[in-house]
């Protein structure tokens, strides 16, 4: 654990984003090794810094990186999806910025037992929390139906069907327990051709499979349905995406949110009454630099999108 590492990506970019007051409140709903909340908590002078995790292991390395800032730091292990709850316990009744690096750390992947990555041969887990169903319960358990939809869904794999039968035909020999077991199977349900082209075979059944172990895309959701309710006037949310299905959901929702009048056109006055909650300054989000990339090849799929409630 002393080694946890996360190279944290779009730092800069999303520092910027929250255009921090020194005596604002900020929540990093993520917080990792704590990159993001040492630039955060660097800033502040009589502000204060909510770091919240779900990942135990996290909390303790952000907490050992926060250690000059404790004095304005709370340190909380929880879903960022509880957020509401956990500003109502801390009498916070709203905050100036939201911060969402929705990436999986450096170390879950690249420590094998937390079994995230297809590169190591460990237990097949992938829990952020490490409580809960893993990915082995999933694997081994769902029906072939299920597991086709998750790949599909949580995957975008086009291969889905063909991988979750072979997952079902494997297992009734002996239960699939470790990564390497599982990335043979969907390697074996590839066409040769597929695997020659693109990334690792086994990289959306992965991704799938850990969407659904730590109900990420529900969990954003939840993040989502309360954040414009628990940010002041003026305060900010940046959500930095790794993979289109989050993209899409942070992009609509901010969209939604910008909306203003939808009456017809030709309506002489307004009468729906719908007014603009957030302006959006950069509508297309910002990637990383080829620098930022070159460094740290795995933020190559992330993109920051951020908002300003009105």
């Amino acid at each position: 654990m002393e080694n946890y590492h996360h190279l944290s990506v779009l730092l800069h970019e999303s520092i910027e984003a929250l255009n921090i007051k020194p005596d604002g409140i900020y929540v990093d709903g993520t917080a990792g090794g704590g990159g993001h909340s040492f630039e955060i908590a660097s800033r502040l002078k009589t502000g204060r810094l909510i770091a919240i995790d779900r990942d135990p292991d996290a909390i303790k390395a952000a907490g050992k990186r926060l250690e000059p800032f404790k004095d304005r730091v709370t340190l909380v292990n929880a879903n960022f999806s509880q957020l509401s709850q956990i500003l109502n316990d801390l009498g916070i009744p709203a905050v100036d910025g939201i911060l969402l690096d929705l990436g999986v750390s450096s170390y879950q992947f690249d420590v094998p037992e937390r079994g995230f990555s297809y590169n190591y041969d460990a237990p097949l887990d992938m829990r952020m929390s490490k409580s809960g169903i893993s990915a082995r319960d999933i694997v081994n358990s769902a029906s072939q139906d299920e597991l086709a939809r998750i790949l599909r869904e949580y995957g975008e794999e086009k291969f889905a069907s063909r991988i979750a039968s072979h997952i079902v035909f494997a297992r009734e020999k002996k239960p699939i327990e470790t990564t390497f077991e599982l990335s043979e199977i969907v390697k074996s349900a590839i066409p040769a051709a597929a695997r020659r082209s693109g990334p690792h075979p086994a990289r959306r059944t992965f991704q799938a499979l850990r969407i659904a172990v730590n109900g990420e895309l529900d969990e954003l959701g939840a993040l989502l349905d309360d954040a414009l309710s628990l940010l002041a006037k003026g305060g900010r949310l940046a959500v930095i995406t790794f993979h289109s299905l989050e993209d899409r959901m942070v992009k609509q929702r901010f969209l939604s949110w910008a909306q203003g009048c939808t009456c017809p056109p030709d309506f002489p006055i307004c009468v729906c009454g719908h007014k603009p909650q957030v302006v959006i300054p950069k509508k297309k989000g910002i990637e990383p630099s080829k620098e930022e990339i070159e460094i740290n090849p795995r933020s190559r799929s992330a993109r920051l999108r951020f908002c300003e409630k009105l």
